[in-house]
Parts: structure tokens; sequence; C-alpha cells
């Protein structure tokens, strides 16, 4: 009987293929947008994931205010004794740099190119997960005699040297000749959407001396252990500072300790929600499908009428009817929701590829697209299914 009865439910369906088409139409956008949605906000939560990773292992980064994104205001910079100090006096620390910044314009053979040049110790690579990919890093003695060296990223190599060697070449940046001793590889863009791979790195002294004129250190990266504890240690750096910038009992922090693990949750989390708010406005097409599954259905049952009478008349029973017309419902709303599951995985691709976002393809969101369209199908072909069944053969038969 099952056998029979899908078989029927089919033979509707393919002698009426546009009208199926269309009445399947909304299931298909639906399902493909919620799949879409979904596909893509994975892809942009782990993208996210990726670049907070890629600022460093464990990191913390301190720095001068008490607001991160608000600037220093009228607080203190560092030293570089502070990022000493906190080595030192800290305990699961794998490595603390000091870091100090500015901008500048490098010069080589005519071409120009405005850039971040980064001042640091070589723990500055060991922080940020950096590798060298062609050349050497500085050494202690370079550090301390403040030499004229530097590495540079990718887009600084691409930009200037273009196919020519890199190391060995000097530059111009700003003021000062830099001998390019080494080639950082390539980490793309950040989290926050700037190019990682756009800037020059030497020695503190280096940039202190020579281009900033001044001792100021931005920023104090702290690499962790992994065995060690975030809380604890963050607690132990803000009490050391808090002695060694001599804030009373009573003061505030001039400074504040970021990590940056919570702040790739808390980035993740904010991408969650909206995947998960655009998905569920995305589900009311699927609604809206169903609706007009619904109404397909009661047209086709109007329209089979004498059919209907037909077939009750000569014995079939009324689940066997009601069973057709759901069977019917069930597989326009399944067709749908396969041909949703094709249309979304393009879809997905092509938009992942577009945002330069992972395609991350989740197979449980896929299979519960598919049950729901399928439940869609039962929930509303139900009604028409019913209707059906429930006529009189007699005035069936009598139907025009």
């Amino acid at each position: 009987m099952w056998l029979s009865t899908l078989l029927l439910a089919m033979r509707s369906i393919r002698r009426n293929l546009l009208r199926s088409f269309l009445t399947i139409l909304g299931i298909v956008i639906g399902v493909s947008a919620v799949i879409t949605m979904v596909t893509v906000g994975n892809g942009a939560t782990l993208a996210i994931q990726n670049q907070i990773a890629g600022l460093g292992t464990n990191l913390l980064q301190v720095r001068p205010g008490q607001r991160m994104m608000g600037g220093g205001g009228g607080a203190p910079s560092f030293k570089a004794a502070d990022a000493q100090a906190v080595f030192s006096q800290v305990s699961s620390l794998l490595a603390v740099a000091p870091e100090a910044r500015s901008n500048a314009t490098l010069v080589l053979d005519g071409r120009n190119w405005s850039s971040s040049v980064i001042g640091s110790t070589t723990d500055w690579l060991t922080t940020g997960n950096w590798k060298v990919a062609d050349g050497r890093i500085f050494t202690a003695e370079e550090q301390m005699a403040g030499a004229g060296v530097c590495l540079i990223g990718e887009t600084v190599r691409r930009e200037l040297f273009g196919s020519q060697t890199a190391v060995g070449t000097s530059i111009r940046v700003k003021q000062i000749s830099c001998e390019v001793i080494g080639v950082l590889g390539s980490k793309g863009q950040g989290a926050f959407g700037n190019d990682q791979d756009d800037m020059v790195f030497m020695p503190l002294n280096t940039l202190q001396r020579r281009i900033t004129g001044n001792t100021r250190v931005n920023t104090l990266l702290v690499s962790m252990q992994d065995s060690a504890d975030p809380d604890r240690v963050k607690a132990a750096i803000t009490q050391l500072l808090r002695e060694r910038r001599k804030l009373a009992e009573s003061e505030e922090d001039n400074f504040n300790v970021l990590d940056t693990k919570q702040l790739g949750e808390a980035f993740s989390s904010t991408t969650q929600v909206m995947t998960t708010l655009l998905g569920a406005v995305a589900a009311v097409s699927l609604l809206v499908g169903g609706i007009g599954i619904m109404n397909i259905m009661l047209v086709s049952v109007t329209e089979r009428t004498r059919e209907i009478g037909l077939r009750l008349a000569i014995g079939a029973l009324e689940r066997e009817v009601l069973l057709q017309f759901l069977i019917e419902a069930v597989v326009l709303s399944a067709l749908g929701g396969l041909l949703g599951i094709l249309l979304a995985t393009g879809a997905s691709i092509g938009l992942s590829k577009a945002m330069d976002v992972p395609f991350v393809f989740d197979p449980s969101i896929n299979g519960l697209a598919f049950v729901f369209s399928a439940g869609i199908g039962v929930l509303f072909g139900y009604f028409p299914a019913r209707r059906a069944a429930r006529l009189d053969p007699i005035e069936a038969l009598r139907h025009e």
C-alpha cells in the first residue's frame, strides 16, 4: 500500500511540474536561506577565532589608560624595564615584550610605501606567534646598540621589492637607513580588519632613539604558558604594575590588562547571536512555504474531487486517501528541502569566498533543515489530506 500510494503521489506531482515547482519554491528559499546564514555565520566565527589566535598564544595585552579602545589619555606610558620586571617577578610566563609603534614612509629606489613601524625585543616574535620566512632576527648586541636593522612583513616586501630579494638590501625608514635582515611569515588580515603583514619590525632602542625620540612603550605583550591560570596571572601583573606606578589603594588602575582569548570569545559569542537571529528570520520563510503547500493541496483536492469520489466508491479506505495526499505534501516539501540544501551549499561557498571566511560545512544544520522541511509537509498537508479523505463519495462523484 505504501509503495502504490507513493507512486500515485509522484504521478500527481509529475502531471503538474510547473505548479509543483512553484509550490515548493517557498521551501527551497527558506531552507537555503537558513543554511546559508548559519554556514556563513559559522565561517565568520571561525575566522574571528583564527584571527584572535593569530595575535598570540595565551596572550595578554597591557596598555596605559582605563579603557582598551579609548587610548591612554593622560596615563603614563610604560618603560622597557616594566616588561623585564613582569617577566622576572610573575610566574608561568613564556615571554614578555615591550612594544612601541610609529608610522613612517618607507623608500626604496624611488618607490614609497606608508607603513607601521614596530619596535620591540625578539620576544615580540614569541608573543605574536611570528615566524621568520627568510633571513634572521636581530641579535642582543644589535638591540642594545640600536642598530639600523629590521625585518619586514610580506605586504611591505611585495610593495617595495616585488620579485626581488629583500634580505641584505637597505631601505629608508623615515630618516634612517635600515638593512632588511629578514622577512616575516604572512599572517593576513587581523582581528580588527588591519593588515598584519603591513609593518616593519626593528629593535626597540632603534625606534626610540632614531625615529620617535622618546622612551615610551605603548604596550606590554605577555605570553602565558599553556598551564597558566589567566586570572591569577592578570592579578599578579596588576599588583606589580600598581606598585611600579606608585598607585595608592584608593586610586584606580591607570592601565588595563586584556586577555585576547576572552576578546575572541566575546566576538564569537556576538557573531553566534547574530547568526541565530538571522537564521530565525530566514526560518519564517519556511512557514510561508508551508502555507503555500497547504493552499495548493487544497486546490488539488478541489480539482480531483471526482477522482477521490471514484476511489472511495470502489472501496478505498479514508486512511488510504488521507495517506495519498499526505505523502504528496511530504514529497513536495522534502524535494524542496533537498533543492534548498543544494542551493545553500553553492551560495555558502560563493559568499565564503567573497567575504574571505572559511567554508564550514555543518551536517547537523543541513539535516535539521531537511527534517524540518519534511515536517512542514506533514503539518500543512494534513488538513487538505483530511478534507479529501472525508469527502462523501456520492457528492464527490456529482462534483463538476
